[in-house]
């Protein structure tokens, strides 16, 4: 890793406080000249750094470029865990992987701060607009969490779910199945894909795909989404996006070491915040009303329909239909 890149680690890992010239000299081995020319080196890359006389250089409040540095200075410790490629734009972080499944290890993760053919669920785009959002996926070996690659999506919801509430004051919710929403629009969508082996039947492999939208952007979303669509935060932080990175890094890593436990399944029944509510089964153009009764231990939607009869829903949408009596 050069000056530069160590540099922007080094910064990230300083937070709020500064670190003087004279200690990144130090603590890079190298010259003062070498410190200053890779800072500007980083300000041409988008980084934004305040210098203070007599304090020194941190990152500005405004800073919220996401780099292979700063992740992995996010991630600390857990860092290992993973094998990080970051880009400030690719097409879809899902392809990004899924290209090169085979020779890459387990856990490899591509991050990227937008996407131009990001992919939602039955073939859907998905917008990923420069600046805004974070869009990243994960690449899955491991024989266990592939024996259980349909329950990914659930864990990757509440994984994201816990990294919102690290890194700022909303309290999300996951509505049935991967949806997460913060005060009534959706904020996370989650694409999982898998490359199933027909002798076995078993997947070699899945990516599990997940963006986020942190912040509004610019001229807001567009109209074919507006109605649903929201922002984590209305307010800019520094680091944000990083940090709601790593923070999901972390959380679905540990998630998936619980996958199938009692722990996992009640924590999605807890946040899932469509049991109770009428709602509409969507099949094709159908809109089909029932009333959600529960979320059984395999994360199916148990609902039941106005002529009384029951199904537990595996896969599939729903909608919430608008506030009425409800019927039984």
């Amino acid at each position: 890793m050069g000056t530069k890149e160590t540099l922007a680690g080094l910064l990230a890992a300083g937070g709020e406080e500064y670190i003087s010239g004279e200690e990144i000299a130090r603590k890079l081995g190298v010259s003062r000249g070498a410190v200053w020319k890779s800072m500007k080196a980083l300000e041409k890359e988008g980084y934004k750094i305040e210098a203070v006389p007599n304090k020194g250089y941190r990152l500005s409040a405004e800073n919220d470029r996401i780099s292979r540095e700063t992740l992995t200075a996010m991630l600390g410790d857990a860092a290992d865990l993973f094998s990080l490629e970051v880009y400030d734009s690719t097409d879809s972080t899902n392809t990004r992987l899924k290209s090169r499944a085979e020779e890459l290890p387990d856990w490899s993760v591509a991050v990227a701060g937008a996407q131009t053919a990001g992919r939602g669920r039955v073939g859907r785009s998905f917008f990923s607009p420069a600046g805004t959002g974070l869009y990243l996926s994960v690449l899955l070996k491991q024989r266990e969490l592939l024996h259980q690659a349909g329950n990914l999506t659930t864990a990757a919801a509440v994984a994201a779910c816990h990294a919102i509430e690290t890194c700022t004051d909303a309290r999300p919710g996951i509505k049935w199945v991967n949806d997460v929403f913060v005060e009534g629009k959706k904020v996370c969508g989650i694409l999982t894909e898998a490359s199933v082996n027909f002798e076995t039947g078993a997947p070699d492999w899945a990516v599990m795909g997940i963006g986020f939208n942190v912040y509004v952007p610019e001229g807001g979303f567009p109209e074919e989404v507006a109605q649903i669509a929201g922002a984590i935060t209305a307010e800019r932080k520094k680091n944000l996006r990083v940090r709601l990175a790593a923070a999901f890094l972390r959380a679905f890593h540990e998630v998936c070491a619980v996958q199938g436990s009692e722990g996992l399944y009640a924590e999605y029944r807890a946040r899932c915040f469509v049991p109770g509510k009428q709602i509409y089964v969507l099949r094709g153009e159908k809109k089909i009303p029932a009333l959600a009764l529960d979320i059984r231990q395999d994360y199916a939607l148990l609902v039941q329909y106005e002529d009384g009869t029951q199904e537990a829903l595996t896969a599939g949408e729903v909608s919430i239909r608008p506030t009425e009596p409800r019927w039984d």
